[in-house]
């Protein structure tokens, strides 16, 4: 089985570099991803069933897997929303589909971001998950910009099995997380 760059990254420098840096004893206490949750809000679309179906092909197109169209869960009258009424779509990446994204997403997509800085150091959730949003999806080498019909952004969660946002900090600086400085 091939090993994948972001997997060899993990075990070669990441492993080596935590259990040093956080006193570990055993190696199972390392953190490591758990899974990358791409989400998209398409509540701006939800009457262009087109337009829709245009934003889930391309999220497709980005994650290499097929989203799953997220529903309203109830009726609200001032967004003129009725309950089972799709507003979005997710993906949930694991194993090989999910290095494959990260390697994607940190050495191709984020040097694309125009005026790059790092990604914000604060989008940690308390509990060891980082979340990050992205502004346009153009920066995925998949999307042609010719062929997209409005700029859309979405939401990447890396859910990891960190106790501390210190530690995920470190596991994703170990592979190669730009964080602002």
């Amino acid at each position: 089985m091939r090993e994948y760059r972001i997997e060899e990254l993990y075990k070669n420098v990441a492993v080596p570099a935590l259990m040093k840096e956080f006193n570990f004893k055993n190696v199972n206490e390392i953190p490591k991803i758990e899974k990358v949750v791409l989400n998209m809000g398409l509540g701006d679309v939800k009457d262009n069933s087109k337009s829709f179906q245009i934003a889930v092909d391309e999220l497709e197109l980005i994650a290499g897997q097929k989203p799953v169209v997220t529903k309203a869960k109830k009726s609200v009258a001032n967004f003129k929303l009725r309950e089972g009424m799709a507003i979005g779509a997710k993906v949930t990446l694991r194993g090989k589909k999910m290095y494959d994204f990260i390697d994607k997403f940190i050495s191709v997509a984020l040097p694309r971001v125009r005026d790059f800085k790092g990604v914000p150091n604060n989008s940690f959730d308390g509990r060891g998950n980082y979340c990050v949003g992205v502004k346009e999806q153009l920066i995925f080498p998949e999307i042609s910009y010719d062929k997209i019909e409005k700029v859309r952004g979405f939401d990447i969660c890396f859910v990891t099995t960190a106790k501390t946002d210190e530690q995920a900090k470190a596991l994703l600086t170990h592979l190669g997380m730009p964080f602002v400085k």
